[in-house]
């Protein structure tokens, strides 16, 4: 292992990752969602009919409290994100996406689904199983 630097390695592709967000041709239409938003925008996408609170997100994306909180009231405070009381708890508030983000979710559906098939390019199934099973390994050895 002389010289491989895993965490370099994750580092350099997360950036390479986000740099093609930054220039998606749909850009312009999905500005107004930043990295945060739009994992957050996919997650609720992925959970619709469920109810999804805070905690949820927190748990899901290993993200501090207090981090989670801000990103909420900013989204909510863009019109990205609705915040509904629940009936069996009224301290609760599931955490819904407005129609408009509905539209700009479906925009980095399909940006997702292109980046998707570009980072997998040339692997086998069993290649992407075991990448995803040393990946899952490496959040569990920091958590």
């Amino acid at each position: 292992m002389d010289g491989i630097r895993i965490g370099v390695e994750i580092r350099a592709l997360n950036n390479t990752v986000r740099r093609y967000f930054k220039f998606s041709s749909r850009q312009k239409e999905i500005q107004r969602a930043t990295g945060n938003n739009k994992w957050i925008m996919h997650y609720l996408t992925e959970n619709e009919g469920k109810d999804v609170f805070q905690k949820d997100i927190e748990n899901h994306f290993t993200i501090a409290r207090s981090t989670v909180s801000k990103v909420l009231n900013l989204m909510e405070q863009k019109g990205m994100i609705q915040r509904l009381p629940v009936a069996q708890d009224a301290r609760l508030k599931k955490i819904v996406l407005t129609e408009e983000s509905k539209k700009i979710q479906e925009l980095l559906r399909e940006d997702s689904e292109r980046l998707e098939q570009t980072l997998t390019k040339g692997f086998t199934d069993e290649e992407l199983e075991t990448l995803c099973s040393y990946i899952k390994r490496m959040r569990a050895n920091l958590s």
